[in-house]
């Protein structure tokens, strides 16, 4: 459907309204990840497997450093970013206040967040059992970063005035930085949805392409420390279905 409004913007304006970040249609879309993903896990283990899968949510023990990366670090990244280019600490506030912007930080919850069922949920497990999480993480990255590619010619949506190539890029770095946090926290929903939400959020300062290369330089030494991970598959997790009996460190079933 989206499509549509890439190859015949005018009718398809015309016919189911014009698109914005805010259409249901761009929803729906954003949610195709998702939507994938529980197709795949409702086909092969039904509804017992569809709520074991979303178990996954309630894997919330994480290590206190990759806490404070999520809640503390990439917020940080975006103010360093936003200071060395000479912007603000935070993102201005419309003349409506803060509640439109609550609003909006609401509403990105309900958006990028929710891809995370697909990429981290069932990609990310399937992968890495064929493969060491390194590998996982940079090829996740790159499908991410063309999913994203009809989004640029579509009108009315922010990615139109961005460049593609800083944003793949990006995307890459991202895959890779969340990879040792899902393995860690044996294979958690809640983790890489949080840390996609941080990404999406309206109250941080546009940092382009500064908050990109401080991710890369982070991700770099994220591998590095986590060598042993990152290029064996010894602690990844390969599992969708979460068993109940496992501690969230462990590798969910």
């Amino acid at each position: 459907m989206i499509g549509l409004y890439v190859a015949l913007p005018e009718h398809a304006a015309a016919w189911f309204g014009k698109i914005s970040g805010t259409h249901p249609l761009f929803f729906l879309a954003t949610w195709a990840p998702a939507i994938a993903a529980f197709v795949v896990v409702l086909r092969h283990g039904g509804i017992k497997g569809l709520r074991r899968f979303l178990a996954r949510l309630l894997l919330w023990r994480s290590t206190a450093g990759w806490t404070a990366f999520i809640l503390v670090g990439l917020p940080l990244v975006f103010v360093a970013g936003s200071l060395i280019k000479g912007g603000p600490v935070l993102a201005p506030l419309p003349p409506e206040g803060v509640r439109p912007v609550l609003a909006v930080m609401v509403m990105m919850l309900l958006l990028g967040p929710i891809e995370e069922f697909g990429w981290r949920g069932v990609l990310q497990p399937l992968l890495q059992r064929h493969m060491a999480p390194i590998w996982a993480g940079l090829l996740i990255g790159a499908t991410w970063g063309f999913w994203h590619l009809p989004a640029f010619y579509l009108a009315g949506t922010v990615f139109v005035g961005w460049s593609f190539l800083p944003f793949f890029f990006g995307n890459v770095v991202l895959a890779v930085l969340v990879t040792p946090v899902f393995n860690r926290t044996g294979g958690s929903l809640l983790w890489p949805m949080l840390f996609h939400w941080q990404l999406i959020n309206p109250f941080w300062p546009d940092a382009q392409p500064l908050d990109t290369w401080i991710l890369a330089g982070v991700a770099v030494v994220v591998v590095l420390w986590n060598r042993k991970t990152m290029f064996t598959r010894d602690g990844a997790v390969t599992e969708i279905v979460a068993v109940p009996s496992r501690g969230p460190q462990q590798a969910a079933g």
